[in-house]
C-alpha cells in the first residue's frame, strides 16, 4: 500500500512540475508584454523598462523560471496588479467559500445520486427506474446557471413575497461566525450543484451495479441465502463504486479550483468569482495563482481517488 501511494504522489509531483512549466511559458514567455500591462498603455518606454527590471523580466528565461519555482516553493504567488495585495492572501481569503460549496455539494449529490442509482439497479425497468431515467435526463439537460436561477426564483423570490425567508438569495457567512447561517446561505448553491451532478452519479451507480449483479460471487451469495440488502450493500456496492469514485475525484478537483457559474449566480466570494474578476481586469498574477491552485487540487483529488481504489479493490495495490 505504501509503495503504491508513494508512486502516485511522485507521479503527482511530476504532473505539477509540468503544469508549472506550461503556465510559465504561457503567461511569461508567450508573445505578450506583462510589463506594459502593469505600466498602462500611456506609460513611457523608461517606465516599462523599470517595471520589467522590478519583475525580473529582463533576465534570461531559465533564470526567470528558477526564480518562479523558488517563489512557488515558498508559497509566494506574487502581487496582484489590480490592488497590489499578495495573491496568496487573496486566494486564502476566498478558499473557505469554495471549499464549503464544493464539499457540501459533493455530499449532497453523492447521497442523492448513489441512492437513486441503487434503487434503480434493484428494480430495473420498474416505474421507479423509469422515473429515475427522467430525473437523469432532466439533470443532464439543465445547465447549472438555469438550475440556480430557478431555485432563486421559486425558493427565494416567491417565498420572500409570501413572507418566508428560509433561503437567502446570496452572500456568504463564515462557519466560525455562525454555523447555522453558514449552512442556510449555502443551501441553494448546494442544491444547484447536487441536482446537476446527481444525475451522472445515479447513472454510473445503476450501470455499475447491474454489471456487478451478474458476477459469479454475487450469484453465489444469493444462492447461500444471504439477504438481498446484504448482497447489495456488503458485496456488490463496494465493487460498483469504482467508476463513482473516479467521477467524484474529477468533479471535486475541478470545483475546488473555482465553481465559477454557481459562485457568480449566488454572489459567493469564492475562487470562481475571483477568477472571473481577474480575467476581466487582466490581473495576470492572480490568474496564474488560481490556475496553479486548481491544478494542485485536481492532482490531489486524483491521488485520493487512487488511494480509494486500493481500499475498494486490493488488486490495485499490486500494480
Amino acid at each position: 500500500m505504501i509503495r503504491f501511494l508513494v508512486r502516485r504522489v511522485l507521479f503527482g509531483i511530476l504532473v505539477l512540475w509540468l503544469i508549472s512549466v506550461a503556465v510559465f511559458v504561457l503567461f511569461f514567455v508567450a508573445p505578450h508584454d506583462p510589463a506594459r500591462a502593469i505600466a498602462g498603455r500611456q506609460a513611457t518606454a523608461e517606465t516599462v523598462a523599470l517595471v520589467e527590471h522590478r519583475l525580473g523580466l529582463d533576465q534570461p528565461v531559465l533564470t526567470q523560471y528558477w526564480h518562479f519555482l523558488v517563489r512557488l516553493a515558498h508559497g509566494d504567488l506574487g502581487y496582484s496588479y489590480y490592488n497590489s495585495e499578495p495573491v496568496r492572501s487573496l486566494i486564502v481569503a476566498r478558499l473557505p467559500v469554495t471549499l464549503s460549496l464544493t464539499l457540501g455539494g459533493a455530499i449532497l449529490w453523492l447521497l442523492l445520486g448513489v441512492g437513486i442509482g441503487i434503487a434503480s439497479a434493484r428494480h430495473p425497468r420498474s416505474l421507479l427506474d423509469r422515473s429515475a431515467t427522467v430525473f437523469v435526463l432532466g439533470g443532464l439537460s439543465m445547465p447549472t446557471f438555469l438550475v440556480g436561477l430557478l431555485l432563486l426564483y421559486f425558493l427565494f423570490f416567491r417565498l420572500h413575497l409570501l413572507g418566508v425567508d428560509a433561503f437567502p438569495g446570496g452572500g456568504y457567512v463564515p462557519f466560525t461566525q455562525s454555523p447555522a447561517q453558514w449552512a442556510q446561505h449555502l443551501i441553494l448553491p448546494w442544491l444547484t450543484l447536487a441536482l446537476v451532478s446527481a444525475a451522472t452519479y445515479s447513472r454510473l451507480t445503476r450501470g455499475s451495479l447491474l454489471e456487478v449483479f451478474g458476477e459469479d460471487y454475487v450469484r453465489t451469495a444469493r444462492a447461500k441465502g444471504i439477504t438481498e440488502q446484504r448482497v447489495v450493500y456488503r458485496h456488490a456496492l463496494r465493487s460498483a463504486l469504482t467508476p463513482v469514485v473516479t467521477q467524484l475525484g474529477i468533479d471535486v478537483g475541478a470545483l475546488l479550483g473555482g465553481a465559477i457559474i454557481t459562485e457568480n449566480v449566488f454572489g459567493l466570494p469564492g475562487l470562481g468569482q475571483l477568477a472571473v474578476q481577474s480575467v476581466v481586469t487582466q490581473d495576470l498574477p492572480v490568474i496564474v495563482g488560481i490556475v496553479l491552485v486548481a491544478a494542485f487540487f485536481v492532482v490531489a483529488a486524483n491521488i485520493v481517488v487512487d488511494f480509494l481504489y486500493a481500499v475498494l479493490d486490493p488488486r490495485v495495490r499490486r500494480r
